[in-house]
C-alpha cells in the first residue's frame, strides 16, 4: 500500500497591518492640516465678499428709496424703509443683517453704507482697507 501525502496549499488571506493602517490615517491627517487654513481663508473671503455685495445693494435700494420718497441729501432712512426695496425672500431682506449676523442698521440718504464694525473686525485678516472701498469705517 502506498500512502500519499496530501498536501495542503494554505493561502494566505491579503490584510492590511495594523502599521498600515496608521500610515494613512496619519498622512490623511497631515493633509486635513494642511488644508484646513485655507479652507478657513477662502471661507472668510467669501463672506467678505458677500457683506460688501449686501452693502452695494443697500446703496441701490436707499437711492432708490429717495428718488420715490423725494428724500433729500442727508435725511435718515429706517432700516425698514431701505430693506423694502430688495429683492424679497433674500436673507438681507429677512434679516437686515450681514452673514456674520451684525446688523447694517438705519443708514443715510446720499451716504455710503459702512461695513458694521463688528464684521470690519472679524473679517480684518482677510480683507484689508482697501478691500472695503468704498464702504469702509
Amino acid at each position: 500500500m502506498t500512502y500519499h501525502r496530501v498536501k495542503f496549499r494554505r493561502e494566505r488571506a491579503f490584510a492590511f497591518t495594523l502599521a498600515e493602517i496608521m500610515i494613512v490615517v496619519a498622512v490623511i491627517a497631515l493633509l486635513a492640516v494642511i488644508a484646513l487654513p485655507g479652507f478657513m481663508r477662502a471661507r472668510k473671503r467669501t463672506q467678505a465678499s458677500q457683506v460688501k455685495e449686501d452693502l452695494r445693494l443697500i446703496d441701490a435700494a436707499l437711492e432708490q428709496y429717495a428718488i420715490d420718497t423725494g428724500k433729500r441729501s442727508g435725511a435718515p432712512v429706517a432700516t425698514a424703509d431701505w430693506i423694502a426695496y430688495l429683492k424679497k425672500d433674500t436673507r438681507l431682506y429677512a434679516t437686515g443683517e450681514d452673514v456674520l449676523g451684525n446688523e447694517f442698521g438705519p443708514q443715510t440718504v446720499d451716504e455710503t453704507p459702512m461695513v458694521p464694525y463688528e464684521t470690519y473686525i472679524e473679517l480684518g485678516d482677510v480683507a484689508d482697507d482697501e478691500f472695503w472701498e468704498p464702504f469702509d469705517l
